[in-house]
């Protein structure tokens, strides 16, 4: 049985969708040399920038820990403004949702004591941080910055893949592919009124701004990162000077009577505000691993005094957590009395006899996910997977299923994409995701889009660029 795959450009009859016009007589009379031409730049200009990510989490990999530039796609994805007032709406929605969950998890609880979510999802979940617990954050916010990967299938309707709380990556390449099709191809800027992206650096940094402790009138906010040798490094450098503020490392920093200071050359300088790019267990090697270099000593103890704010806050990874995204369209109606305006796809937990037992008999149809995966690793895509793949995978499973939950797999849209090798000029279709990057402060708002991510090998659903996957600049029209 064949799959009908959503296509961005062209509707079922092959017709060009009446936002994708303007583009594709552009593209018809653009010479192909001249699109060579401007892919070689494009290319040229992200390695002199550095925009690359290093490969981790495959350890078997040859090209573990090594620079890659990650491939950028000069044919836009582009969506209509009535497509992106929806997801708008949905998109804060489900974040309000989740901002609400991890401060009640940390609190009263009551989504457990109502018997919504089993207590041992939670409690029990290697993300639940029970040093939270009672801690009251600045403005109940803990997910100040949110990335949430979306996929258009059937129809063209969008659904949630999955929930980014902890660290998400990704949104200085959304900015750099813009400044880039911007440098490239500034005519089709004045045919098509594409909403700007740009401004995020200052959006971000206002929002961060908002959640300093009370009290605090002209914050000092300062981004953490884990240092050069991170897969994201040169996104935290991006973001640190385009904010204006100052890159550190935990060596910069330290704590004195609860309070976080810099090391500076004009002498310790107070921080009321760390977005940092580092997970849970380095933050405070008195508090989490006593081993890491990465951290700060003490500063879980200025945290819980109130002295400081941590974007995000520490243990909002239980909210993103795969086995706890189910949960979530509950979690909109139990916080916010509302339905959810954006679906989640259909998820087995593999914990629950029945499921397991239907999963087992389904591998080869569907995907399986590790419940604390990331990256594309640790997951198997029946379809696209050899009968002895799925076997071992099977075996893992019937070992620890408590580690699973499993998905359909589905006929994720596609685009038109440039592809080398290909015929008809190059361009072939390849499937996409959308990760919009949803700030949570005084007010929850998002730049108009988000990183569109492209898997540009044949036939693969898999978009991770540690995975082969580059990017897209995407376009939300205006009216």
């Amino acid at each position: 049985m064949s799959t009908t795959f959503f296509n961005e450009m062209y509707d079922s009859a092959g017709a060009l969708r009446p936002h994708y016009c303007a583009y594709a007589d552009w593209l018809a009379a653009t010479p192909s040399e001249r699109i060579a031409s401007k892919r070689a730049e494009a290319d040229i200009a992200f390695h002199r920038v550095g925009i690359t990510f290093a490969v981790y989490g495959d350890e078997s990999s040859k090209d573990q820990g090594k620079e890659r530039l990650i491939p950028f796609d000069i044919i836009p994805r582009i969506i209509p403004a009535a497509d992106w007032l929806a997801l708008h709406s949905g998109l804060r929605q489900r974040v309000k949702a989740l901002n609400a969950f991890l401060h009640d998890i940390y609190h009263g609880q009551d989504i457990l004591r109502a018997g919504l979510i089993p207590r041992e999802q939670v409690l029990n979940n290697a993300q639940f941080r029970p040093e939270m617990m009672g801690v009251d954050v600045p403005s109940g916010i803990y997910a100040h910055i949110a990335g949430v990967d979306l996929v258009r299938a059937g129809e063209g309707e969008f659904y949630v893949l999955e929930d980014n709380l902890r660290v998400p990556s990704g949104v200085s390449y959304m900015i750099e592919d813009r400044k880039m099709m911007m440098r490239l191809f500034p005519e089709l800027f004045s045919r098509h009124k594409v909403a700007p992206v740009q401004h995020y650096p200052d959006m971000l940094l206002e929002n961060l701004r908002t959640v300093a402790p009370q009290g605090v009138a002209d914050p000092t906010v300062v981004l953490l990162t884990p240092g050069a040798y991170n897969s994201a490094y040169f996104e935290h450098t991006f973001l640190a000077q385009q904010m204006g503020i100052e890159l550190v490392e935990g060596r910069d920093l330290f704590v004195k009577h609860e309070t976080v200071y810099m090391r500076t050359t004009q002498g310790p300088q107070r921080v009321d505000v760390i977005y940092r790019r580092l997970d849970d267990d380095f933050l405070d090697p008195l508090a989490f691993r006593k081993d890491s270099m990465l951290g700060v000593p003490g500063l879980l103890s200025a945290y819980r005094a109130g002295r400081v704010t941590l974007a995000n806050a520490i243990g909002t990874g239980v909210a993103d957590d795969k086995s706890i995204y189910p949960y979530v369209p509950e979690m909109v109606r139990f916080y916010l009395g509302e339905e959810s305006l954006l679906n989640n796809v259909k998820t087995y937990m593999l914990r629950k006899p029945d499921d397991l037992k239907y999963v087992l008999e389904h591998l080869p149809e569907l995907v399986v996910k590790e419940v604390h995966g990331a990256g594309g690793y640790g997951m198997l895509v029946g379809p696209a997977s050899t009968r002895q793949e799925i076997e071992d995978f099977r075996a893992r499973i019937i070992a620890d299923p408590e580690k699973y939950i499993a998905q359909p797999t589905l006929a994720l849209s596609h685009c038109p994409t440039f592809v080398d090798g290909e015929k008809l000029g190059g361009i072939a279709p390849r499937h996409l995701d959308l990760r919009p990057f949803v700030l949570s402060g005084k007010n929850i708002d998002m730049v108009p889009g988000g990183l569109t991510r492209v898997a540009l090998l044949e036939g693969s659903l898999v978009v991770n660029s540690s995975q082969g996957g580059g990017t897209k600049d995407t376009w939300v029209l205006e009216n």
